[in-house]
């Protein structure tokens, strides 16, 4: 498995259960879902315009720590500013 092997890490598929009806929280949902809106936040992500697979996850590399910087930041009052230089 790629996700075991290259990154050490387990992917859990969560499916709705079959009895269910309407609108009902996942756990951790939220986790996924703020990492692709910070990922499709870069023109070049928010559609498919790559031909390329490599090309398409170097764009997402190159986007990933834009949305994770600010989060490193004490200083920053809120996650999506950017704090000024020291």
């Amino acid at each position: 498995m790629w996700a075991r092997d290259l990154l050490r890490t387990t992917v859990e598929i969560v499916r709705k259960p079959a009895d269910q009806r309407g609108f009902v929280v996942h756990p951790r949902r939220w986790v996924v879902e703020r990492t692709l809106a910070w990922i499709t936040a870069h023109r070049r992500l928010a559609r498919d315009y790559e031909t390329h697979p490599s090309t398409s996850a170097s764009m997402i590399r190159w986007a990933a720590p834009g949305g994770m910087l600010p989060l490193l930041d004490n200083k920053s009052a809120t996650a999506g500013s950017v704090a000024a230089p020291h």
